[in-house]
């Protein structure tokens, strides 16, 4: 009699059906950390490289920063306001996204250039989505790209850090216009080239570039302080890092006379500032580790086809944005099943 007033009162328990979940963008749950105290902790490790930037480049490399920040601040409350929204600068994600556009476009950037990139980051690659948490792609590339693509003469003419007035190369520029005339006959330049990179300066920032290629030892440190306190997860840095290593140890091994070896192309260009700092966006990488993972290996790989054999001499910003466009596929390809549901049972023929 007591077993079953007993199996009359158990609830009845059931399991979900794992078809009929939805696998939602993160935040899930509350873990202490709000959107504004991320974003600005994000802010300070990219802090240092800033100040370097600005120590090469002087005041040229301080209004590029400041006004970007500032157009991206208001142009996210222009939008807020025309949308009729609730103004939420205060999270200072809008900031963030200033900061790293800034960082993408070189030290004598015009002003207007500055306005336009920041208009169609936060208008078209942010707010256009719905705002925050909302946008596919990363909002600073997105400005950047558009603005490589209308203005390329501006957005590939670098300065030379103590040389306000002076311009030059990039050394994945001067890299690729050596091997062209490498390949027409001419290989006594890119063999003193190879022979003579200078690392040190590569490592410490003293070359042509964005002011996001001005350190690679700064944007390392910010990136390892984010890894540490949990802001980033370590897995899409270390696999992108390492498959551009790879992939040019194998083209330097197969034409050491033509290639730069791994070291080179780990230290010039974006790839250290988009490994850490714009391929971690949490809103437009995938949510699994092993999602991480593949995502990570994509955008190593599109940057070496594109510095490899593409007409730019640079791939992180479009690898990130291509990867960006299937993190919905890695979500979905790399969901984990409930806990708690169980595998369809076999039929016997």
């Amino acid at each position: 009699m007591k077993s079953g007033i007993a199996s009359m009162t158990e609830p009845e328990i059931r399991l979900p059906d794992a078809e009929q979940l939805v696998v939602s963008s993160s935040p899930h749950f509350h873990c202490g950390n709000s959107v504004a105290k991320i974003m600005l902790l994000v802010i300070l490790a990219l802090l240092p490289a800033c100040l370097v930037a600005v120590y090469y480049f002087g005041v040229a490399a301080f209004r590029v920063l400041t006004l970007c920040m500032l157009f991206c601040v208001g142009t996210e409350a222009l939008c807020s306001k025309l949308m009729k929204r609730p103004l939420e600068i205060n999270d200072f994600s809008a900031l963030l996204t200033g900061l790293l556009l800034g960082m993408n476009l070189p030290p004598g950037t015009p002003s207007w250039i500055c306005l336009v990139g920041s208009l169609i980051a936060i208008g078209i690659g942010k707010m256009a989505y719905g705002g925050m948490g909302q946008n596919p792609f990363n909002p600073a590339l997105v400005g950047r790209v558009a603005l490589l693509v209308s203005f390329p003469q501006a957005m590939n003419t670098w300065q030379i850090p103590g040389m306000d007035s002076v311009s030059g190369a990039t050394p994945l520029q001067e890299l690729g216009m050596l091997q062209q005339k490498a390949l027409a006959g001419d290989s006594a330049e890119l063999n003193e080239f190879l022979q003579n990179i200078p690392y040190g300066d590569y490592m410490l920032g003293n070359m042509g570039g964005s002011l996001g290629e001005a350190c690679a030892l700064a944007l390392i440190l910010g990136g390892i302080f984010l890894i540490v306190i949990r802001v980033v997860r370590w897995q899409i840095p270390v696999f992108m890092i390492a498959t551009v290593a790879v992939c040019s140890t194998l083209a330097w091994l197969a034409k050491p006379d033509l290639c730069a070896p791994p070291q080179f192309h780990l230290l010039s260009g974006g790839l250290i500032l988009g490994a850490f700092f714009m391929a971690t966006d949490p809103v437009t990488s995938p949510m699994s580790r092993l999602g991480a993972i593949l995502f990570a290996i994509g955008c190593g790989l599109i940057v070496c086809a594109i510095r490899f054999w593409g007409n730019y001499p640079e791939g992180i910003s479009f690898a990130i944005l291509v990867m960006n466009a299937m993190t919905p596929l890695l979500d979905k390809v790399t969901m984990r099943k409930p806990f708690g549901t169980q595998k369809k049972a076999v039929k016997n023929a």
